[in-house]
C-alpha cells in the first residue's frame, strides 16, 4: 500500500506520495463530470473502474481539490468498510479511506431532505476528535486513545451516487472519497479516562431507531475493527497524517439504511458511552 500525507486541512487536498508518480488518474473531464453530477445529485459513472488502488488515490486527490471549492476545506477523514459485513458486501478485505468536508457536517437534530443525494443512505457512525499530532506514532489502540480528546455520536448520510450497473468496490469508492455527502454530529464527550473510554467504545451497544421508535439495527462498538479507535490506526497505517482537531469518522456501526424506511427521521443511541448519548436527524419531503 502506498503512503501519502495530508496537506493542512484548510487546503482541502490530499497529496499522494509513493504511487502517485505512476498512478493512472481519472482525467480532468471525468473529474468535472463527476463533480457536476455530485452537485446536481444525479447518479454518475464510476471513476477508474478498471484501475488500481493507486489510481483511485490519485483520482481522490483531484476529486477532493474540485469538491472543496463547493463543500469547504477538508476537516477530517473517514474510514469506510470497517466491518466484515461491509467488506464482504463490497468485495474488499480491508477498509478504505476518504475525507470529511467542513460544510457537510451538521449538528444534532438537523433537518435534511430525504432525497439528499443521488442514492441517499444513512448509518450509525462515530467521530473521534484528534487531540494532538502525536497520535501518528501510535501503534496500538491503547496508545491512540491517549491522543483522542473527545468522541461524538455521528449519523453519516453517505451517497453511493453510482448509476445502476456501475461497479461499487474498494477502488471506485476510494476514488470519490468514500461517498461523502452529509453527516449529523452529537455533542462532544471528553475523553477524561482513556482506558475507560477505550473499553466503553468496544462494549457500547449502538441502536438505530426510526422516527416511530422501531429498532432498525443494532451492533456493538466492537463491530468496527474490534474497537472504533482501530479506525484511526488504520488511517495512520494507510498514510494519513492526522493533526490536532481533525475529525475521524470510524465507519459503519451496522448496516447502510435508506431514509425512506425511517418514517421521517432516525436516531442513534450509544448505550455504554458516558451519558448514553443519542443523536438524531429529521428527513423532510
Amino acid at each position: 500500500m502506498s503512503r501519502f500525507t495530508a496537506l493542512p486541512v484548510t487546503a482541502g487536498v490530499i497529496a499522494l506520495m509513493a504511487g502517485a508518480a505512476w498512478a493512472d488518474c481519472a482525467d480532468d473531464a471525468a473529474i468535472a463530470a463527476f463533480v457536476a453530477d455530485h452537485l446536481a445529485k444525479t447518479p454518475t459513472v464510476a471513476l477508474v473502474p478498471e484501475g488500481t488502488m493507486e489510481d483511485a488515490r490519485c483520482t481522490q486527490e483531484k476529486v477532493v481539490a474540485a469538491l472543496s471549492a463547493h463543500l469547504g476545506p477538508v476537516v477530517g477523514y473517514k474510514a469506510g468498510l470497517t466491518s466484515k459485513p461491509a467488506q464482504e458486501r463490497f468485495g474488499v478485505t480491508e477498509p478504505v479511506g476518504g475525507v470529511l468536508y467542513r460544510d457537510m457536517l451538521l449538528e444534532d437534530g438537523a433537518e435534511v431532505p430525504a432525497q439528499f443525494g443521488a442514492i441517499p443512505l444513512f448509518e450509525a457512525d462515530l467521530i473521534l476528535v484528534v487531540g494532538d499530532d502525536a497520535i501518528n506514532a501510535a501503534t496500538t489502540a491503547e496508545e491512540a486513545i491517549t491522543h483522542i480528546s473527545a468522541v461524538r455520536p455521528f449519523i453519516e448520510l453517505p451517497d453511493l451516487t453510482f448509476k445502476q450497473g456501475e461497479p461499487i468496490n474498494g477502488v471506485t469508492l476510494t476514488a470519490i472519497g468514500v461517498a461523502p455527502r452529509l453527516g449529523v454530529m452529537g455533542a462532544e464527550i471528553p475523553v477524561d479516562d482513556p482506558a475507560a473510554m477505550l473499553q466503553a467504545l468496544a462494549a457500547m451497544q449502538v441502536t438505530v431507531r426510526a422516527a416511530d421508535g422501531t429498532v432498525m439495527a443494532e451492533a456493538p462498538g466492537a463491530a468496527v475493527l474490534g474497537n472504533p479507535v482501530n479506525s484511526a490506526l488504520w488511517l495512520i497505517s494507510a498514510g494519513y497524517m492526522l493533526k490536532a482537531g481533525d475529525l475521524i469518522s470510524v465507519g459503519s456501526i451496522g448496516p447502510l439504511l435508506p431514509p425512506a424506511k425511517a418514517g421521517g427521521g432516525a436516531s442513534v443511541s450509544y448505550d455504554g458511552l458516558p451519558g448514553n448519548p443519542v443523536v438524531s436527524v429529521t428527513f423532510t419531503d
